[in-house]
């Protein structure tokens, strides 16, 4: 008992240094540089938005809501919801993230006819596009432009890069980008990729914070990875029935035991174990909590999934440039027609913020919507 006792605080005080160092996510915020890792936000608004898209079952957009069809809690708790007015007519910032290493090169081909799809998207607001490339390390191709033709044209000139596949650090730079946008225009991001990451610097952490720390919607596009690399993958998972560790965490089998086998991915670091063990024993004491561990999880499992879901963005698996364009033309609405509602949160913990967005008896609708958002340790209530 002792023991488990521990091992139980071990993994709590684990937990919450990953929480120290988290940013606030607000409408307006400093500019950092593209490259940088997750910096720290200086925010001017405690204002937090959270997009949602409304559907009928059978596909159809929904614009008729008010900010009273709609509930939400932060961390369970209840807040009370503002919808933004007019948001479809905002300009548009939007940076266009593809993968040219690894799997990526055999699917440049793809995105060579992308022009009138892309202008769709963007439709007839203002607008800026960035293109962005990686392999093992991502670069700019293009920056921001108005001109969308070019844009296209950069995308179509994409050459073939190393066997890399660094998509946290191609998105972490991607919303580098875009973070220095002016505050007035909506910021999305078109995400083209394999599933898992091979060789990215930005951690599972940092990435969780730079999708979080902006008002960024993720539109993710994905090709399957490697068989091996699946299997990797899949060798992580919960056995059916449970976890794969017996329920003694220091016991043989066990998620603290000693063996070589226990938890590969820690490395011998008994700290990484410790928060590990955590996610397969200990139910978490906050939804914030729940939430880090289950975005750490999507991450780890299907990059460009996870992020679209973290975003209120939208996820789409293709094989070829047809299902890709299919896909690409089912968005080219959505993106303009978002309910966009928030929500001032009152005294804010630091760490990761678990979304529960709502229908209020509407059982007929389907409804996609932010799902989290980031509070940095230094975070102070705005005064009005």
């Amino acid at each position: 008992m002792v023991r488990l006792l521990r091992v139980m605080s071990a993994m709590v005080s684990a937990v919450w240094v990953l929480f120290s160092g988290g940013v606030a996510s607000a409408q307006n915020s400093e500019a950092s540089s593209a490259g940088s890792q997750a910096p720290a936000l200086a925010v001017r608004s405690n204002l937090v938005l959270v997009p949602a898209l409304v559907k009928t079952r059978s596909g159809e957009l929904v614009f008729t809501l008010t900010a009273d069809d709609f509930m939400l809690t932060d961390n369970g708790i209840p807040q009370l919801l503002q919808l933004e007015p007019d948001t479809d007519s905002q300009p548009l910032a939007l940076a266009v993230i593809v993968q040219t290493g690894g799997r990526g090169a055999s699917h440049l081909g793809d995105y060579r006819d992308l022009g009138a799809v892309l202008d769709a998207i963007v439709g007839s607001v203002p607008h800026r596009i960035a293109v962005v490339a990686f392999d093992s390390k991502p670069r700019l191709e293009a920056d921001f432009t108005t001109d969308t033709d070019t844009a296209v044209r950069t995308i179509s000139n994409l050459h073939e890069g190393d066997p890399g596949a660094a998509i946290l650090d191609g998105l972490n730079f991607g919303i580098g980008l875009l973070r220095q946008q002016p505050p007035a225009y909506r910021r999305a991001a078109l995400l083209f990729s394999e599933t898992m990451d091979d060789g990215s610097q930005t951690s599972f952490e940092e990435a969780i914070r730079t999708v979080d720390d902006t008002n960024t919607a993720i539109y993710s596009f994905a090709f399957s990875s490697t068989k091996t690399a699946l299997k990797h993958e899949a060798s992580k998972l919960p056995r059916p029935g449970g976890s794969p560790y017996s329920s003694t965490p220091y016991a043989e089998g066990g998620c603290m035991s000693h063996n070589t086998d226990a938890d590969p991915d820690a490395h011998g670091n008994r700290s990484v174990q410790a928060l590990d063990c955590a996610s397969d024993l200990i139910p978490p004491l906050r939804l914030g909590r729940m939430a880090y561990l289950a975005a750490k999880a999507g991450l780890e499992r299907n990059v460009p999934e996870s992020v679209a879901q973290l975003t209120g963005g939208e996820y789409f698996a293709f094989k070829d440039g047809t299902t890709l364009s299919r896909h690409l033309i089912a968005i080219s609405n959505d993106v303009h027609n978002y309910y966009v509602l928030s929500f001032h949160p009152e005294s804010p913990l630091p760490g990761l913020h678990a979304l529960n967005l709502k229908l209020k008896n509407r059982p007929d609708l389907q409804l996609n919507a932010r799902s989290s958002y980031w509070v940095d340790s230094g975070y102070r209530q705005q005064t009005k």
